[in-house]
């Protein structure tokens, strides 16, 4: 374990261990910024409320491969420790962050993602994966964050991802699943708190034409559904946040009229706020709503609703039919009924709600379609959960009450992983163990969930029952069937025990969460559990010629009408948390566990009243009692044998026996200290990290050592294989070449024998010199062939002559013998190359031995437009007030004739004008056709100038002197552009 420089990094090596010094060294820690803090494998973070400089690329790659305590504590090394888990040892992770609202579990999420994208592997389809599921983030945080009295930017929905790697560690994919988007807070917001963070971005960032499109104004007043007294957030940047989110939709693959379909229903939503209903008395009595107007005139509201039909593609008189009545249906019969007013902003609002949170469930489901594999093999998994912490408000209603029972599950599972399951596994296995107690607050989650006496099931049931039922009748039950709980209090429970308890209305009831009591008033829970949208508006969004909106209200559809009731809210929600928790108890479990240090929102302000109350309820201090008096690392025999065998000759490469006993042989010659281990009935247990880590470390270096034997054998082997080839090798080229050498000398023999021949026979003697001739030709054309020049034109050399009646025929071909590797050589060129050759040869014949700089300038090649006036979106107004192609651009300085004074312009060259424009304002100065350019000057020594002479116009004689910006090589090629040639003359 390493010395820490603040506290002490790790609670389990505390001492004294007691919560005032726990929370002591939380404090120390704190207050020289160091955030985290282990509990074994547990990290504990503290929000800071500030920027810190530990989560640099440095400070990655400092935590990568490293083992979990070597470093100071950092959720980089929990991060690292599950990816290299998960990578090394085929063990799906998942990372469960708890915590209250506030405490930072979404930025801790985003880090622990950001650094396993860091380490992962690199190419191009893995940096696009692992951009994708990155950009994921923002795009979710736009749609379901807000904020609220307790976080600027709170997640106001569950998110639970699982990144899917392959067998290398590389990501693949992923999953993104959504639980419970808090959608009441569409329609209205408590004090102080702001509705989702898209709608704000949306006036804030869009551009003016787009929000004319969407038919919005910028002012936040404008739009009920927005609250005004928090419209404005300090650390937020709403404009730059909006346009962060347009960039991350690109990126996760949205296509453009898809994000344009997304904001229109955005807009759709914010002026749904804006109608307003009033009430018309029929003939029959009943009053009936109707879209207020004003005398029969269209008002600002009237407008609005035509504004939204037409954002939705939906007939007006469709809507406000919807709006004003409603059709019941039962079998074979249909009973049409109007709506009042409150009915009516009933059906507004409720259209709102169900439009946005379908809306955000059709985003997460486009994203996976863009994030998931889409190729079926065996993959690890990664889960990443960031979802709403636990909540205590002024005023809590049905949203916090689901989402404190989803803080309970995950509380219960920490508990059952970490606790009980640690504890009960020391018990199966044959341990000698002390019982640590602990709170288990399964008996809250069963006073919630269970299918009989919950509060999610009696809640369902008055749902369903018929007759009048309200929120008030629901109470009645809860008191009744909980009464006697001893975490639930009512002030009419049927005990009385609550009777003169004035902190306890009369509409509200108690529950005593393992973070503490809440107070829950019951207004809402039957509305807000039935989640009703009346059939007529799906009925209405469904004939919408809108392209999303068909898709999100399928039931809308008349041929597939279903009478049935829908599930509730509490019934989906339970089922979710329920599958949630099956799929975290298949993974390994890493804890993140996070705290507020202070309630308002400031740095370096440690409340230790309200850090000791979440230590409490997080059950922090029983996790380090556990931790201090458990085993650090437990694995079953065989796994642990297969793992470590090479460190033992015995075990070595193979063990014969049981695996218990190929364990113990290990250890024993390993000479580890018995203290610092048990033996289980099928695990083995290790105590303390340091003999964990002295394992592994002794593990590398065998690998090490095992690589080296190996990379030895290949080697040899590859050797003995490469020597055999070339032996074989050998004796074929020898035989061929024997061959070769035998026909060889055969030849030359009888070529000898020959001339003997003919030169003892003196009438043949002419025909033995002609003989002796053809073999000093066929003898020279050899030598010729083996002392042949490189094949570089520059290259001069040429054999010398041999023979003297060989001469001119040697001089030949020396020539041809140049002019054919000429053309190789230009062979070679490329039809760009051609050209650039082509202009260096024009350029030759202007300049060449009469220009001073001409030598420097051949190795140059010829831009033309110097400036990249295609390219640099400064000339985009100069491109386009020239329709003809820019053959040269570059600057220029003009000269003054009258004071010699030298101004900045743009020289550009057509094939038809030369044009001078303003550096500065890239405004057209003077525009001269070719045709009047009567010459063109430079001079022969080392400088810059040229000069332009103009026909003499109307009597007027215009001369230009200026002089190149850029260096004068690179000018003298420009003077040939194409089939230009100018007459060249100096102006004085």
């Amino acid at each position: 374990m390493p010395i820490f420089q603040r506290g002490v990094g790790d609670m389990v090596l505390l001492e004294p261990l007691s919560e005032n010094s726990f929370i002591q060294n939380l404090k120390n820690r704190f207050d020289h910024d160091e955030i985290y803090t282990y509990i074994g494998t547990v990290v504990i973070s503290i929000n800071p409320y500030q920027s810190l400089p530990i989560y640099t690329a440095d400070k990655v790659e400092e935590y990568r491969n490293r083992n979990f305590y070597e470093l100071n504590p950092h959720i980089y090394a929990l991060a690292d420790e599950a990816y290299r888990s998960l990578r090394d040892q085929d063990k799906d992770q998942c990372i469960l962050i708890t915590g209250e609202s506030g405490a930072g579990k979404t930025e801790a999420s985003k880090l622990v993602m950001s650094y396993v994208a860091a380490v992962c592997g690199k190419g191009q389809e893995v940096n696009k994966v692992k951009e994708q599921l990155l950009q994921s983030n923002p795009v979710l945080e736009a749609f379901g964050n807000a904020k609220t009295v307790r976080n600027d930017n709170s997640s106001r929905f569950g998110k639970y991802m699982d990144i899917e790697f392959d067998f290398k560690g590389d990501p693949l994919g992923g999953v993104i699943s959504n639980y419970l988007l808090e959608k009441s807070r569409v329609v209205k917001q408590p004090r102080g708190e702001r509705n989702f963070h898209i709608f704000y971005q949306l006036l804030s960032g869009a551009s003016d034409d787009l929000l004319k499109r969407l038919k919005l104004e910028r002012d936040v007043s404008k739009y009920n559904y927005l609250s005004l007294d928090s419209a404005v957030v300090s650390d937020l940047d709403d404009g730059a946040n909006f346009r962060i989110i347009m960039d991350a939709m690109k990126t996760v693959c949205f296509m453009d009229n898809e994000v344009q379909s997304v904001l229109e229903l955005v807009a759709a939503v914010m002026k749904l706020g804006n109608i307003e209903f009033k009430s018309e008395s029929r003939v029959n009595g009943f009053d009936e709503s109707r879209v207020e107007d004003n005398n029969g005139l269209y008002t600002h509201h009237f407008t609005v609703i035509q504004e939204i039909c037409e954002l939705l593609g939906i007939e007006q008189i469709v809507l406000e039919r919807a709006f004003s009545s409603r059709t019941l249906e039962a079998k074979q019969e249909k009973v049409s009924t109007t709506l009042n007013v409150a009915q009516a902003y009933y059906a507004r609002d409720a259209l709102a709600k169900n439009l946005y949170s379908r809306l955000f469930s059709w985003l997460v489901t486009r994203i996976n379609e863009s994030i998931k594999v889409h190729w079926l093999f065996s993959k690890k998994v990664m889960g990443v959960l960031d979802i709403y912490g636990f909540e205590i408000f002024e005023n809590n209603s049905f949203e916090q009450f689901i989402i404190n029972y989803c803080n309970e599950k995950l509380q219960q599972i920490f508990i059952d992983l970490t606790l009980h399951e640690e504890q009960e596994e020391y018990i199966r296995e044959g341990i000698e163990w002390k019982n640590i107690e602990y709170f288990n607050n399964a008996v809250i989650c069963d006073l919630i969930e269970n299918n009989n006496k919950g509060i999610l099931a009696m809640l369902d049931d008055e749902c369903l029952r018929p007759g009048t039922v309200t929120d008030e009748t629901f109470l009645d039950k809860l008191n009744t069937v909980c009464a006697g709980h001893h975490h639930f209090e009512s002030r009419h429970c049927t005990n009385s025990q609550f009777l003169t308890d004035h902190t306890l209305p009369h509409n509200c009831f108690r529950i005593q969460h393992y973070a503490g009591k809440v107070l829950y008033c019951v207004e809402g829970f039957v509305d807000k559990n039935n989640d009703l949208l009346y059939r007529d508006l799906s009925q209405a969004m469904y004939k919408a010629r809108h392209p999303l909106i068909k898709l999100l209200f399928p039931e809308g559809d008349p041929s597939k009408m279903n009478l049935k009731r829908p599930p509730t809210a509490g019934f989906q929600f339970r089922a979710s948390v329920g599958t949630l928790m099956k799929n975290l108890q298949t993974k390994n479990p890493n804890y993140i566990r996070c705290i507020k240090p202070n309630d308002k929102k400031a740095a370096r302000i440690f409340t230790e009243t309200l850090v000791r109350h979440q230590v409490r309820y997080l059950g922090l201090m029983e996790n380090v009692r556990v931790r201090r008096a458990g085993y650090a690392f437990r694995q079953l025999y065989k796994p642990c044998l297969e793992r470590y065998k090479m460190l033992c000759q015995q075990t070595w490469p193979h063990w014969r026996g049981p695996a218990r006993e190929g364990v113990e042989m290990l250890l024993n010659s390993l000479q580890v200290p018995k203290e610092e281990f048990c033996y289980g009935c099928s695990k083995i247990f290790i105590r303390n990290p340091k003999t964990l880590f002295a394992l592994e470390k002794k593990r590398r270096e065998c690998l090490e050592v095992l690589a080296a034997v190996i990379q030895k054998i290949y080697r040899g082997w590859k050797q003995r294989k490469h020597f055999l080839l070339m032996k074989k090798s050998q004796v074929v080229v020898a035989a061929w070449y024997r061959r070769y050498s035998q026909q060889k000398k055969f030849q030359k023999i009888r070529i000898c024998a020959i001339i003997v021949q003919q030169k003892k026979s003196i009438p043949n003697f002419p025909y033995s010199i002609t003989t002796n001739y053809v073999f000093q030709i066929q003898k020279y054309f050899l030598d010729l062939k083996k002392k042949i020049p490189s094949m570089s034109p520059i290259d001069k050399t040429w054999p010398p002559q041999p023979y003297q009646f060989l001469e001119g025929t040697h001089k030949e071909l020396g020539r041809i013998f140049h002019l054919w590797r000429c053309k190789k050589y230009r062979d070679q060129f490329t039809e760009q190359k051609k050209a650039i050759y082509e202009e260096k040869l024009d350029a030759s014949t202007i300049f060449k031995d009469k220009k001073a700089l001409y030598p420097g300038s051949v190795s140059q090649p010829f831009k033309g437009d110097y400036l990249e006036i295609n390219q640099n979106p400064k000339y985009s107004k100069l491109k386009g007030l020239l329709e003809e192609k820019v053959i040269l651009a570059d600057v220029v300085h003009k000269i003054n004739r009258a004071n010699g004074k030298g101004t900045a312009r743009l020289f550009l060259l057509t094939k038809k004008h030369f044009v001078l424009a303003d550096l500065k304002s890239v405004q057209i100065k003077a525009t001269v056709p070719l045709p009047d350019l009567a010459s063109v000057a430079v001079s022969s020594q080392s400088d810059g100038f040229f000069a332009l002479k103009i026909k003499e116009v109307n009597n007027v004689d215009f001369r230009v002197r200026v002089q190149v910006q850029k260096a004068f090589p690179n000018y003298v090629a420009t003077c040939i552009v194409g089939t230009i040639v100018i007459n060249p003359i100096w102006c004085v």
